[in-house]
C-alpha cells in the first residue's frame, strides 16, 4: 500500500542519519491498543537498527509502566519539561533497550492540560521540547491521552505523520470521523505537513463476523490510508506488558509479533520513497 508521510527535511545530520520522523499513535477512543502498537512498532523499528525514542503523553502513564518504569520516577518527567522550558530535555531520556529510550510520565502530566491552557503557543510546547532531539533518533513515537485536547494536539503539531490504531468493532468506527476532522484542522491551521500515516486495525478476531465486516467497511471507506498489517487479538500482548517486554522479545515466533515487524517494513518502505 502507499501511504502519505510527511516527514520534512531529510537531510543528514552529519553522522548517515536523517531528521526524525514524528508519529503520534492517536485515537480519543481508549482500549484500542495505542500503548501496546508504540511499544511493539517501537521494538520493531528498533529490531531493523533504528534509533526509537517513545513519548508517554498519557498522564495514565501506561507506555511508562509497560517499559517498568514505575513511581515514584525520577526527575524531570514529561509534566516538568512542558511546564518549565529551561529544563533539559535530554535529562529526561530513560534507556529501556540499547537502542530505545523513553521519556516517561506519571500523573502530574493531568495537570499540564490545564496549565498549558493560558501559555503563550500553547500547541507547540511538545514540538520545541523535541526540536533538540531531531537528529539524534530515528523515529519519535508519541502514545496520545483518549482524548483530543491540548495534550493531543501538542503531539499532531509536533508530529509529521499520524497512526490511528482503530479496533475493529462498529462503535470505534462510528467516532472515526470526529478523529480525521481533528487531524484536518490541525494540519490546516496547526501543521500543514502532518498527514495520516495510516489506520491500523487492532484488537481484530478473525473468527466473528463482526469483526471481519468493520474491517471490510474500513478498507472500502479508506482504501490505501489503511494498513495491509492487522493486528490481532491474543492473551500474548497482556502477558507480555506483565512481563514488561514489547512482544516480539517476549514471544519472538508469535503472530503478534509478526504482525509489528510487518508493520514496521510497511512504514520503512513507506519513508524510504519520500
Amino acid at each position: 500500500m502507499s501511504h502519505r508521510i510527511a516527514v520534512g527535511s531529510q537531510a543528514s545530520n552529519g553522522k548517515g542519519r536523517g531528521m526524525a520522523v514524528i508519529i503520534a499513535l492517536c485515537n480519543q477512543k481508549g482500549g484500542v491498543g495505542k500503548t501496546t502498537s508504540t511499544v511493539n512498532l517501537g521494538a520493531a523499528l528498533a529490531e531493523q537498527g533504528q534509533r526509537i525514542l517513545m513519548v508517554d503523553l498519557d498522564p495514565q502513564a501506561a507506555l511508562t509502566a509497560y517499559w517498568g518504569l514505575h513511581e515514584p520516577l525520577p526527575e524531570p518527567t514529561l509534566y516538568r519539561l512542558l511546564s518549565d522550558s529551561r529544563t533539559p530535555v535530554q535529562s529526561a531520556l530513560r534507556s529501556v533497550r540499547t537502542t530505545i529510550d523513553v521519556i516517561p510520565s506519571d500523573i502530574d502530566l493531568a495537570a499540564a492540560e490545564i496549565e498549558l491552557f493560558s501559555a503563550l503557543g500553547r500547541e507547540r510546547i511538545l514540538k520545541e521540547v523535541l526540536d533538540p532531539l531531531a537528529d539524534v533518533y530515528d523515529f519519535v513515537l508519541i502514545d496520545c491521552p483518549p482524548n483530543l485536547g491540548l495534550l493531543t494536539i501538542n503531539a499532531l503539531v509536533a508530529a509529521h505523520g499520524v497512526i490511528v490504531p482503530l479496533q475493529c468493532e462498529y462503535f470505534a468506527l462510528r467516532g472515526l470521523s470526529m478523529l480525521l476532522d481533528t487531524l484536518a484542522k490541525v494540519k490546516r491551521r496547526l501543521n500543514p505537513q502532518l498527514e495520516i500515516t495510516g489506520i491500523l486495525p487492532t484488537l481484530y478476531n478473525g473468527r466473528t463476523r463482526h469483526a471481519k465486516e468493520v474491517l471490510e467497511e474500513v478498507r472500502g471507506m479508506f482504501g490505501e490510508r489503511v494498513f495491509d498489517t492487522v493486528i490481532r487479538t491474543s492473551i500474548r500482548f497482556a502477558e507480555s506488558t506483565v512481563a514488561h517486554q514489547p512482544i516480539l522479545e517476549f514471544a519472538p515466533k508469535h503472530v503478534g509479533a509478526q504482525s509489528y515487524r510487518s508493520l514496521a517494513k510497511e512504514i520503512l518502505d513507506d519513508t524510504n520513497t519520500q
